[in-house]
C-alpha cells in the first residue's frame, strides 16, 4: 500500500497513516456486512483511482476470486466511486451488478479524515446465498451500517488505537452488543458461552455487562469500576477477565454514527485453554533454564576439584592434563551458562567464542593476541556444545605448538555462514602466525588426544569435515565445514 499511495496519489504521510490504522480494523466492517471491501484512492491527476488494499470476508463468500490491488480504473467508469468521493456520503443507489453469473450488490463509502474524504471503500456483497437473516445477521448487518457512517465522519478507526488483528478477538469469536446504557441488546451464541464459561448461569440479554462482568471476576476489594466502564463499552479498550478457572478477551468499541453514542459492540474471545499452555510453556522453559544453570554449576564445581587436585600432583605432565581437562569442562560450562539465559535451546554463538578464546588465551606461552571475524549467529544447543569443544581443543593446540615462550602473535578465528558448497553451512577457520605443523605431519592419523577429540566431534556428532594443514603465509590454518540450521533470532 506504501508504494501504491506514494507512486500514484497526492496523499501525505498522515494520510497514509491513516488508511494504515483503517486497514488494520477493517476486517471487522468486511466480517459484520459478510462483504469484501476494495480501498479505492484518486490518482495525483484526480483522473482515476487506484486500489491500494482488499479485505475478504470470515463470515460469507466473497465477490473477488481475484485479486485487485494495483487495479487502475477511470473516473466516471464507477459513478458510485464518484458521488461518495464527490459528495462524502455513503452511496447504495443502483442494480445489482453480475460478476461471473454471481449477483454483487455495491455500495461506496467515503474514508474521511479531519474533514477530508481521502478515498472511498467499495464494499460487495455477494448476493447468491441471501436468505431471511437470523438476528445474529441483522445484529451484524446494524453494527456495520454503523460503523461505515463513522468511517464516512471521520471518527473511525480510532487515533492511536492500532490493533494487532492476529491477537484480537474476532467477529466470529463472540459479540455483543449493547445499548448506549451499557445493558445487552443480543450477545451471540459464542459470546455467551464465553460468559457460561466464567461462571453465567443466566442470560445475558437484559443484563448491565459491565456489572455483569465485574461480579464474574474476583475481586478482593470494591467492584472494579474499570472494569465495569470498560465492559460498558465506553471507551475503546482491551482487556482480559478471569473467573471460575475461565478466561476470556474483551474488546469495547463504542457506536457512534452521528456524532453521539449510541451503544457498543463488545467482541470477545474463550482463551482459557490458550493461556493455559502459556503458562504450561512459561513453566517448562523456567524449567529448562533452572536445569542449564545447575549443570553450568556442576561443571564449574568439576572444573574447580580437577584444578584443586591439578595443584597436588607432582608430574609436570598429570597437572597439565588436568589443567587441558579444566578447560574442556569450562567450555561446556559457557554453554549452559548462555542457554541458561535464552527461552529456547539456541544461543549467540559469537558470545560463547569470544569468551572460550579468552580463556584458552590464558595458557599461552607467549604474548598472543586472539580475535575472532565474520559472524557465527545463532546456533542450536546440540551443535553449540561440541563446537565449543572442538574450538577449545584447536585453539589450545594452536597455542601450546605454534609459539614458544616469550613469542609474539596473532590466532584468529573467522566464520562464515553458508559454507563452501551449499546453504545452511558454517564455515570456520582458524588459523596462526606460528611456527606450523611439523614436517610429514598428518592430522587425520596423529594420536594426539585432542585432535582425536576434534575428529571425533566434528566428523561423528557434527556431522562436519576437519582439515589441518601449513597456512601459505605461514604458521597453521584449521578449517571446519559444519551443517547447520536456518538462523533465527533467540527469544
Amino acid at each position: 500500500m506504501n508504494d501504491l499511495v506514494r507512486q500514484h496519489t497526492a496523499l501525505t504521510e498522515s494520510d497514509l497513516e491513516w488508511l494504515h490504522l483503517l486497514v488494520s480494523e477493517w476486517q471487522l466492517l468486511s466480517d459484520l456486512s459478510f462483504a469484501d471491501l476494495v480501498l479505492w484512492v484518486p490518482t495525483l491527476d484526480g483522473a482515476r483511482y487506484v486500489s491500494v488494499a482488499q479485505m475478504r470476508p470470515n463470515t460469507g463468500p466473497t465477490s473477488y476470486q481475484d485479486d485487485m490491488v494495483g487495479h487502475l480504473v477511470p473516473r466516471g467508469r464507477r459513478p458510485m466511486l464518484d458521488a461518495a468521493l464527490d459528495e462524502g456520503r455513503i452511496v447504495r443507489e443502483g442494480d445489482p451488478e453480475w460478476r461471473e453469473e454471481v449477483p454483487v450488490r455495491v455500495e461506496s463509502i467515503p474514508v474521511r479524515r479531519e474533514g477530508r474524504v481521502l478515498g472511498v471503500i467499495a464494499r460487495n456483497t455477494n448476493l447468491l446465498t441471501v436468505r431471511t437473516p437470523s438476528r445474529l445477521e441483522l445484529t451484524y448487518l446494524q453494527s456495520a451500517s454503523d460503523l461505515a457512517q463513522m468511517i464516512a465522519a471521520g471518527s473511525f478507526p480510532f487515533p492511536g488505537q492500532q490493533v494487532d488483528m492476529d491477537a484480537s478477538p474476532r467477529v466470529g469469536d463472540g459479540l455483543i452488543r449493547l445499548d448506549a446504557d451499557g445493558v445487552v441488546q443480543y450477545a451471540s451464541p459464542n459470546a455467551l458461552s464465553a460468559y457460561h464459561r466464567l461462571g453465567l448461569a443466566a442470560d445475558l440479554v437484559g443484563h448491565h455487562l459491565g456489572q455483569t462482568t465485574a461480579e464474574l471476576a474476583p475481586s478482593r476489594g470494591p467492584v472494579d469500576e474499570a472494569l465495569v466502564k470498560l465492559a460498558s463499552g465506553w471507551a475503546p479498550r482491551e482487556t482480559e477477565v478471569e473467573g471460575n478457572g475461565g478466561v476470556i478477551q474483551l474488546r469495547a468499541i463504542p457506536l457512534k454514527p452521528k456524532g453521539t453514542r449510541i451503544g457498543s459492540l463488545v467482541l470477545l474471545r474463550d482463551v482459557t485453554e490458550l493461556r493455559r499452555r502459556e503458562r504450561e510453556l512459561i513453566t517448562k522453559d523456567a524449567t529448562i533454564r533452572e536445569i542449564h544453570h545447575r549443570v553450568k554449576n556442576n561443571l564449574q564445581t568439576v572444573a574447580a576439584l580437577l584444578r584443586l587436585q591439578a595443584r597436588r600432583i607432582g608430574s609436570e605432565r598429570g597437572r597439565e592434563a588436568l589443567e587441558e581437562a579444566v578447560r574442556r569442562v569450562g567450555s561446556i560450562a559457557i554453554v549452559h551458562e548462555t542457554l541458561s539465559q535464552n527461552l529456547d535451546e539456541r544461543v549467540e554463538f559469537d558470545d560463547i567464542v569470544d569468551r572460550v578464546l579468552a580463556m584458552v588465551a590464558e595458557i599461552s606461552p607467549g604474548r598472543v593476541t586472539g580475535r575472532r571475524t565474520g559472524r557465527f549467529g545463532i546456533l542450536d544447543a546440540e551443535v553449540a556444545t561440541p563446537l565449543s569443544m572442538v574450538l577449545t581443543e584447536i585453539l589450545q593446540n594452536a597455542l601450546e605448538h605454534g609459539f614458544g615462550p616469550g613469542e609474539t602473535g596473532t590466532v584468529e578465528v573467522s566464520a562464515v555462514r553458508g559454507g563452501t558448497r551449499e546453504e545452511g553451512r558454517l564455515l570456520v577457520t582458524v588459523q596462526d602466525d606460528g611456527r606450523g605443523l611439523p614436517e610429514g605431519f598428518d592430522p587425520q592419523r596423529a594420536g594426539n588426544l585432542g585432535l582425536q577429540i576434534v575428529r571425533t566431534l566434528v566428523e561423528g556428532e557434527l556431522g562436519g569435515e576437519f582439515d589441518m594443514r601449513t597456512a601459505p603465509e605461514g604458521g597453521t590454518r584449521v578449517t571446519l565445514d559444519i551443517p547447520v540450521r536456518a538462523e533465527k533470532a533467540v527469544s
